[in-house]
């Protein structure tokens, strides 16, 4: 068992427990009665809140993208607080529309830096969150909105669009630092 026409890998992958082979691959599973096993999360998506909560960051992302006038959005916490805060990238055509009812006008990071935008955008994440029945120690207490997309180009994205967190965290430092995060 292992990986196909890969043996020399496979001690890298497996951990003996007690005579017990496990197959580690990061993945956060959750075994049935049945035998069954249904992967839940991956494991570097899991933050221990200072007071103790997981937060999945994963599912928190999943969660808020249902909000309307978010185009992307990664959650940061770290286990020294006992929140979450949140890297937005606003959908310009909503966030445009919302700003001109508030009265606010500019160019697009104006918009974007604009503290109303930034509480607008907050409020509806709270929203959407309080309706998916998110934890309370799992909403964003804080958003940063980003006025440039986050691309392949821009390194803070795969090809496939998925957030590649070392980078993300390394782009928002500033923004985390203000958050009295690391």
């Amino acid at each position: 068992m292992g990986y196909y026409r890969n043996e020399s890998n496979d001690q890298d992958f497996f951990a003996d427990e007690k005579g017990q082979r496990w197959f580690c691959t990061g993945d956060v599973g959750e075994v049935y009665p049945d035998g069954c096993l249904q992967i839940v999360d991956r494991k570097k998506d899991l933050v221990k809140l200072q007071a103790g909560e997981y937060v999945s960051l994963g599912k928190v992302e999943s969660a808020l993208k249902n909000c309307s006038i978010i185009e992307n959005i990664c959650a940061y916490a770290n286990s020294e607080q006992n929140y979450v805060i949140s890297f937005v990238v606003p959908d310009q055509k909503r966030m445009t529309e919302l700003a001109r009812k508030k009265g606010i006008v500019g160019e697009w990071e104006e918009i974007c830096t604009h503290p109303d935008m930034e509480r607008e955008v907050l409020r509806e994440i709270k929203e959407v969150a309080a309706n998916i029945k998110l934890q309370r120690f799992e909403i964003p207490v804080k958003v940063h909105l980003s006025p440039e997309p986050w691309t392949p180009e821009t390194g803070l994205v795969t090809d496939a669009f998925k957030l590649k967190r070392k980078e993300l965290k390394n782009h928002y430092l500033h923004h985390i630092e203000m958050y009295g995060g690391k």
